[in-house]
């Protein structure tokens, strides 16, 4: 599916799975209808790349993080702008709580200014929606690439640039664990997602832990034990001439056994995001190329034997 004149950052299905929304450097989400890739829409507002966003859980609002310093609420079937959240750096991830009534938000080191968590509460009623922060949690050096929302709302989880991931407490702003940089990440974390059931996360990291590739992008699977991998090498090292033009592999892998178990080819570039539909029988995957495109898994996929 091509909608994005510039390569892809985040990808994100609703919860019913019927709908997928595409962050790019372009300035400009669009949802999809997620079956035949069909373009429903495009939300037009932002100044800058989009780099994260997310969508109620009753697919009514989408909140998106842009390099132009601001947070977007948006309506989803309307495409209406419902509220900007500014802020004095580029804005890079976004996340609902469970419920929707919050939303986190982490903004980037910028002229002087630290990296931030921002914890905003998220009105019934735009009009009665309000840009101040219920908590602000400055601290980790370099940029915080992704921060989620912990199982109950009472933690969030952070990753990014210092490659150490960190919980804090969601009320007190209060840290409560690292991870060991001797047995973790050696190089930036890119990307953190969680499991269908909140209860364990993966993370991607530029270190090749996950079998020897820069890893930009990690997305697990809600039916099965597996995730998918994307990457490839970081985009200012590919050439125009780059003989594996065509070849940029998402791999599957079983998360408990750690084997691969196979791919799905087609990006000419690095891959950049992915994510499973909620329902574990399709995946989507977002590349430099500025291209989305959709996996149907066929059945014998759901029977492979390791």
């Amino acid at each position: 599916m091509k909608g994005h004149e510039r390569p892809l950052t985040f990808l994100k299905y609703n919860r019913e799975g019927d709908l997928l929304v595409s962050c790019a450097k372009d300035h400009n989400p669009t949802v999809w209808f997620a079956d035949n890739g069909e373009r429903l829409g495009t939300y037009r507002g932002h100044n800058g790349a989009v780099w994260c966003c997310d969508v109620s859980r009753d697919s009514m609002l989408l909140i998106t993080a842009s390099a132009d310093q601001s947070v977007k609420l948006w309506n989803v079937q309307t495409g209406a702008q419902l509220y900007t959240f500014s802020f004095n750096s580029p804005a890079r991830s976004v996340d609902f709580s469970v419920g929707d009534e919050l939303a986190v938000i982490t903004t980037d080191p910028f002229m002087g200014v630290t990296s931030a968590i921002n914890v905003k509460s998220i009105a019934d009623d735009p009009s009665q929606q309000s840009g101040e922060s219920v908590l602000t949690i400055t601290g980790p050096t370099g940029r915080i690439n992704r921060a989620v929302w912990g199982p109950l709302n009472k933690t969030i989880i952070s990753a990014g640039e210092d490659s150490v991931i960190r919980i804090w407490d969601s009320e007190t702003g209060k840290l409560l664990k690292e991870s060991n940089p001797e047995v973790g990440h050696k190089k930036q974390i890119t990307s953190l997602t969680k499991s269908a059931d909140g209860s364990h996360f993966l993370t991607g990291s530029l270190d090749k832990s996950a079998k020897n590739a820069q890893v930009n992008a990690v997305a697990m699977s809600p039916l099965l034990d597996h995730v998918v991998l994307g990457g490839g090498q970081d985009a200012s090292s590919v050439t125009t001439t780059d003989h594996r033009a065509g070849k940029f592999e998402a791999k599957f892998y079983n998360k408990v056994l750690q084997e691969e178990i196979g791919g799905v080819k087609g990006h000419f570039g690095p891959i950049n995001a992915l994510a499973f539909n909620p329902d574990g029988k399709s995946f989507s995957s977002g590349g430099e190329d500025g291209y989305v495109r959709l996996h149907h898994f066929d059945p014998d996929y759901f029977s492979i034997k390791i």
